[in-house]
């Protein structure tokens, strides 16, 4: 059965017209998107495997290209254009602070939160702010495993003056949804901080990206500035 053999209050594009986008389920979204299911499936039951495989969109935001085209059904066009659509999601949500200050974890958890949530590997990244505190860029420092890169100040400083930055917050995420800092972040922040004094770039905080955990009642981000740390 495909969409336009379903009753007309069933089907996903009418009721997006009718009653808006926010009225459909995760799986019916994905409907809309892919069109037509696999043979024999329709699209909203493509859409309903493919939220069973990966438990919510958040994990199927994670996934990579390749792990996308091995779902029966998905070949790899749709495949980018998906992952493309993940990705425009993650930048419309920047956008909002282009023009805001940001100055507090909270509003780095906004902008960063998201978008580091869906990522399996560490990424370091760079909040680059001008005197009032508005965004000025974000730049993604390393990508990947261990902490080498990330414990050098260098390339992040160089980041931060080449944009003629005021201020700057360091952003990492630790994949594994707990956000308490390590002895290595420990260190690295101390590092960074001495050497943002030394060139006058304003050292505003370092927050690590977890996981949100409703059971645990813990926050989904730690910040060294709130914990008297920096």
């Amino acid at each position: 059965m495909l969409i336009k053999d379903l009753p007309e209050d069933e089907r996903p594009r009418e009721r997006i017209a009718a009653h808006g986008a926010e009225t459909l389920s995760d799986a019916e979204i994905l409907a809309v998107f892919f069109g037509t299911g696999r043979m024999g499936m329709s699209a909203v039951d493509l859409g309903r495997d493919i939220i069973s495989k990966f438990g919510s969109l958040r994990n199927l935001s994670r996934a990579t290209v390749a792990e996308l085209t091995q779902i029966s059904g998905i070949g790899p066009a749709k495949a980018a254009q998906l992952a493309a659509v993940f990705e425009f999601g993650r930048r419309l949500s920047r956008e909002a602070f282009s023009d805001t200050p940001v100055t507090c974890p909270e509003e780095v958890y906004a902008l960063l939160g998201s978008s580091m949530q869906s990522l399996s590997q560490e990424s370091v990244r760079v909040i680059l702010l001008n005197h009032r505190k508005k965004l000025i860029h974000i730049d993604e420092i390393f990508r990947g495993t261990g902490n080498e890169s990330f414990a050098n100040p260098s390339e992040i400083l160089r980041r931060a003056i080449s944009h003629a930055a005021h201020a700057m917050i360091l952003v990492h995420n630790h994949p594994s949804g707990d956000p308490s800092p390590s002895r290595a972040d420990h260190e690295v922040t101390k590092r960074i901080s001495e050497a943002c004094r030394a060139v006058g770039v304003e050292f505003t905080d370092h927050v690590v990206i977890g996981g949100e955990s409703e059971a645990e009642m813990r926050s989904p981000y730690f910040s060294f500035r709130e914990a008297g740390l920096l």
